[in-house]
């Protein structure tokens, strides 16, 4: 481990050591985002996922309480983990083991009819008080770019830009990437970092595109979710894809920079 990593690690450590309950734990470090270290705590077989802050947190993300507030409430309905403790640059969640979605279980048509129920809870739950601001996130990642190409960043910069501001909100995920949905017995949601107000359609068209789900696939998540009556959505979810892809490349292109 380099000095930096060390840091890292010293910094986690007296971070769960403050956490009551949870002192003299020990800590091995997971995959985490480029604003904040994950660590994996273990104290006397108890386990739960520290999410230490590594850097300031501002928007696009939620502020560490807002994202604690926003899971608990998920997790009140089934559908995250259950929160432990929320600090200024730390929340620690009850862990949660089970099999991540892939696009191989969404052919299955039981499996996007239970997905499309979970969507559904989630989008019923309180809003937020905070709308989604394409917009805003694209514009920083594009400020952010390293040797990216200049005339596709200007292409997905414009993509987003030139989407209309949602009109029919509901509390999202924001991030429904495979590695954010984990079966349990039952679906739960991890990582509510860009959890807000927002089209419900981006969740979907976040799971389509990130599974590359086939336009009959879509098109059977969509009618589970509403009701059958999914085809006249088609459109508006071809509108958020497009949305989320070009989010995507630009997040991705500045990963590490912001």
């Amino acid at each position: 481990m380099n000095a930096h990593g060390g840091r890292e690690r010293l910094a986690a450590e007296r971070a769960v050591a403050a956490i009551p309950g949870w002192a003299g734990a020990s800590l091995a470090r997971l995959d985490g985002g480029s604003s904040h270290s994950a660590w994996l705590v273990d104290r006397e077989g108890r386990r739960a996922v520290l999410k230490f802050d590594t850097a300031p947190r501002s928007s696009p993300y939620n502020s560490r309480s807002a994202e604690g507030a926003l899971q608990a409430l998920a997790a009140a309905d089934g559908l995250a983990a259950r929160v432990l403790h929320v600090g200024e640059s730390t929340l620690l969640s009850e862990y949660v083991e089970g099999e991540f979605l892939s696009a191989g279980r969404l052919r299955d048509d039981e499996q996007l009819a239970e997905l499309a129920r979970a969507l559904r809870r989630l989008h019923r739950l309180l809003l937020s008080g905070r709308t989604f601001d394409a917009r805003q996130a694209a514009t920083l990642y594009f400020d952010n770019l390293g040797d990216s190409d200049a005339v596709v960043a200007e292409c997905h910069l414009k993509t987003v830009l030139d989407t209309p501001a949602p009109q029919n909100l509901s509390l999202c995920h924001n991030d429904l990437v495979a590695a954010n949905i984990v079966d349990v017995g039952g679906l739960r949601f991890i990582d509510w970092e860009f959890a807000c107000d927002n089209d419900p359609m981006f969740d979907l068209a976040t799971i389509v595109a990130d599974n590359r789900l086939s336009t009959e696939q879509a098109a059977r998540l969509l009618d589970a979710y509403f009701d059958g009556d999914g085809s006249r959505w088609m459109d508006a979810l071809a509108v958020q894809e497009g949305l989320y892809e070009a989010l995507a490349w630009l997040w991705r292109e500045s990963r590490g920079r912001i």
